[in-house]
This record gives structure tokens, sequence and C-alpha cells, in this order.
């Protein structure tokens, strides 16, 4: 790839545009967990564990599966980035507000699978977008993808502290200040849908007029560039991450779908849920600092197989019984760990394995896998399987039934990141001067 043109105060753009775009996200998945199937007469949506399972899974999968065709194709050869970015963002966030107001599963699936169609490509769009702009991506990106989780962190804190509690009081722990449980807190939490919304978006907007022009590469060789993103899996390195994030990836989707009743019903207070996930957010914050210097000193192979442990690691912590809600809340540093080192890692490993004109389309092979293939298996089928297995009652999990759950994860993970150390090998550095070339 040539060197990008200087851009004017570009890392402070690109900055705020990750801040932005994981508040979005932040703002509301975390809560899904829990308003989506509480009762109705305590202001969730009384939806079932399967239904839960649908709507995080099924709108995921779809809207990835289109990604390498819709945002790619678009991206790498017909519009300018950003503008994509753009227009996807502002129909998300109106998609989004009308969502909020729903109470019907089958209006709820229907929105929610039109939102995220527009939403989940900005992810890879945002990181491919950045790498174009960095003359060294390998070092740079992290710094800039860290400001993505301070957005998680920054939404997880404000949001209840605004919509959630009142008559807060100052704590010495994070986030500082806690209060009362609102009335009916879990139907404020729905309307965290409607924050999600507004902040996608203005963050449109902000696409629009503020990001650097990234216009698409014309001159690539195949017209269409999901054709060129599907010649990569020749290259072995990249046919093992591909194949690898699968089972990575179900393992946060089963992060993201279980943590927050998890930490309810080890005794945390509901609205104090965020702030306990955001924990994790801290470690990522280290991890992705320090990044760009790990992955020069020990390579590819070893930070990402870091990575996939750290999920085995804390899920075994997860599966002890009669262990302290301080203690589930304080092993939340390792998220950081494991979502940093992997998912950052494999972010500028296929940007940089990816030949110029396809950078859009291969981030995106990567979000469906990620963000679709994995939340498919996992939320609409094996979320509720492993549930019943372990002793749900009704198929809903109580503590007992989750201590057996993550018990099982977390030998997943440990057979995953065995996997991915024997058989991954870093094709894109000189095989006599690679940190793993020994290894």
């Amino acid at each position: 790839m040539s060197d990008p043109k200087p851009v004017k105060g570009i890392m402070t753009r690109l900055s705020a545009l990750m801040f932005m775009e994981w508040g979005v996200k932040g703002l509301w998945v975390p809560l899904a967990g829990i308003f989506l199937v509480t009762e109705t007469s305590m202001g969730g949506l009384g939806f079932t564990e399967t239904q839960k399972g649908m709507i995080i899974g099924l709108p995921m999968a779809v809207a990835c599966f289109i990604a390498p065709f819709l945002g790619g194709q678009l991206t790498d050869r017909l519009f300018p980035t950003q503008k994509v970015i753009a227009v996807m963002l502002v129909g998300t966030g109106i998609l989004m507000w009308f969502t909020a107001d729903q109470t019907g599963f089958s209006i709820w699936m229907t929105l929610c699978i039109a939102f995220t169609i527009l939403y989940v490509p900005t992810n890879a769009l945002v990181n491919s977008l950045a790498m174009e702009h960095l003359s060294d991506p390998k070092n740079q990106f992290p710094k800039i993808r860290l400001w993505g989780t301070i957005g998680w962190i920054a939404v997880s804190w404000i949001f209840p502290m605004i919509w959630l509690q009142e008559n807060l009081r100052f704590q010495l722990l994070p986030p500082f200040l806690k209060g009362d449980e609102v009335p009916m807190v879990t139907a404020r939490m729905v309307e965290s849908l409607k924050f999600g919304g507004g902040l996608a978006v203005i963050l449109g907007f902000y696409c629009w007029f503020v990001l650097p022009n990234t216009p698409p590469q014309k001159e690539a060789g195949d017209k269409l560039a999901w054709v060129a993103g599907l010649k990569l899996f020749k290259k072995r390195s990249f046919s093992v991450l591909m194949i690898m994030a699968l089972p990575v990836s179900i393992l946060q989707v089963f992060y993201m779908m279980n943590t927050a009743p998890f930490l309810k019903e080890g005794g945390l207070q509901g609205s104090m849920v965020m702030p306990a996930m955001s924990l994790g957010q801290f470690s990522e914050i280290a991890a992705l600092a320090f990044l760009g210097v790990l992955l020069t000193k020990l390579g590819f192979r070893t930070i990402m197989t870091i990575g996939i442990f750290c999920y085995a690691l804390r899920y075994f912590i997860f599966g002890i019984p009669g262990v302290p809600v301080e203690v589930l809340v304080a092993v939340q540093l390792m998220h950081g760990l494991s979502f940093g080192c992997f998912y950052a890692s494999a972010f500028i490993y296929v940007q940089r394995i990816s030949p110029r004109g396809v950078h859009n389309t291969a981030q995106t092979l990567f979000i469906f896998v990620m963000f679709g293939l994995a939340p498919l298996i996992a939320g609409y089928w094996l979320n509720g399987w492993l549930a019943d297995l372990c002793g749900a009652p009704n198929g809903v999990h109580n503590l007992d039934s989750y201590v057996r759950f993550w018990r099982i994860t977390s030998v997943g993970g440990i057979i995953s990141a065995a996997l991915f150390w024997i058989f991954f090998r870093d094709e894109t550095e000189d095989p006599e001067t690679s940190p793993t070339a020994k290894a």
C-alpha cells in the first residue's frame, strides 16, 4: 500500500470516530440481556431465552452476510468510505429510535435486523478507513482504537447515572458515583436504544463533514470486491485466522449474552451491571496502548493466542462455585486482554495481509465471522442448547446452571487457544526476523 497523504489532525479525528462508533453499541448491548427477558410487569419485554438469542444472533448473522457484498463493494469500488459510513449510521440511528418503542417480538426482530444491517458494516469500515490514513498502522491503530474502548466506558458510566439512578452518592470504586435505582428501572433500560440511536445520527454527520476523503480503488483488478476478498483464503494464515475466529467469537457472544444476567444472579444491583462490565474496558485500554510494541516484540501469533487463553481463564473463574460477586466483577478486567489482544491484532493483521483495493472487503469478511456466524450459532442455537444441558430451569439460567455453563465454555477456550497456536503462522513478516519464526 502506498503511503497515505498527511491529513491535519488525523489522530484526533479518528479517535473521536472510534469513541462514538463503539459508544453507539455500548449504550444498549450490555443491557439487552436483562431487558429482553425481564417480565413485562417489571418493565422488560418478556421474551424467552430462545427469543433473546434470536434477537442477538439472527440480525447480526444477516447483516454480516450482507456486509462484504454491500459495505465492501460500495466502498472498495463505488463511493467514498466516509460517506457510506455516514449514510449507514444515520439510518441506524433512526431505526434504533423506533425500535425502542416496540413491545412485540416480531416487530422487534424486524427492526433489529434492519438497523443491524446498516450498523455492522461500519464496524469494519471505520477500521479500514483509519488504517488507510495512518503511516504506521501496526503501532498507530491500537492508539486510535483504544478511544473506542474509552467511548464504551463513558456511556456505560454516564447512562446509568443520568437515566437509571437517582440520589447519586460518591464511592471510592468505579464509577465513583452510585445511586438508588429509579422506579421501573428495566423499562428505562430499553430506552438505551434511543440514546444509542441519537449518538449514531450525530456520528453520521460527523463522518460526512469531518472525516478525510477516502475514495474507492476503482482501478483494482476484480470489479467485484468480494471476489477478490475470497481469494485471500488461498493464504494459510488468513484461512486459519478466519476459522479460529469462529469459536473465539462464539466465546465473545456468550460473554455479551450472559455476563449481565450472571452478575445480577450473583448479587449485583441491576443498574450497576454496565459500570461493572466496563471494568473490562480499562484493561483493554492498557492492552491497546501497548499493543504495537507487543506485536513487534512477540508477534501476532503469540499475542492473539494470549487473547484467546484469557477467555478460557475468565470463564474458568466464573465457573468456580461460591465466588464472591466482588471477584466476579474484578474478573471483568480480563475482558480487555481477551478482546484487545485477539480482535485488535486480528483487525491489523487482516489489513496487512490484504492487498490495496480489498481492505474494506477483507475487514467485512472478518466481521462476518465475528458478528455474523458466531452470533447466529451461539445466539440462535448454542446458548439455549447449553442452558438446557446445564439444567437451567425452564431454559432460564440460575446461578447453579451458570456455573456449569462457564465450565464448559472455559474448556472451549483452552482448545481454541491450543489450535490457534499450533496452526497459525504470520505470513506478513520476513521468516528470518519474525518474532514467532523460532516458536
